[in-house]
């Protein structure tokens, strides 16, 4: 798995302050932490804990995996076209038991989420 990419959490979490209209003090504000600690998140200058994290993804009403991830339109189909290229080169029986597997999945967090 890669590393987390600090800067780019920070510029999502900036992006998405903005938004909603939230200066970086109202949302330092609502988190409990200061505005020094609220601007080094967002340029990477520090690491969050994880409860601040949370408690951002909250105050901006947001799920944190779009805090975390890239979910533009580039980054899913680029994603798409990987796994494209992973079918490529498997057998037909193979497909259709990733395909299986998929739909379960997609069952499940749609069920669940």
């Amino acid at each position: 798995m890669d590393a987390l990419d600090y800067y780019a959490i920070g510029q999502r979490i900036r992006k998405t302050r903005r938004a909603r209209g939230l200066s970086q003090e109202k949302l330092a504000e609502i988190v409990g932490i200061s505005t020094t600690h609220m601007s080094h998140i967002e340029t990477a200058n520090t690491k969050m804990s994880l409860l601040t994290f949370t408690q951002i993804a909250l105050a901006l009403e947001v799920r944190t995996d779009e805090l975390l991830y890239d979910n533009s339109p580039e980054n899913r189909s680029a994603s798409i076209a990987h796994i494209a290229e992973l079918l490529d080169n498997c057998t037909t029986q193979q497909v259709r038991i990733i395909e299986d597997i998929v739909n379960a999945t997609k069952q499940s967090l749609n069920k669940n989420l």
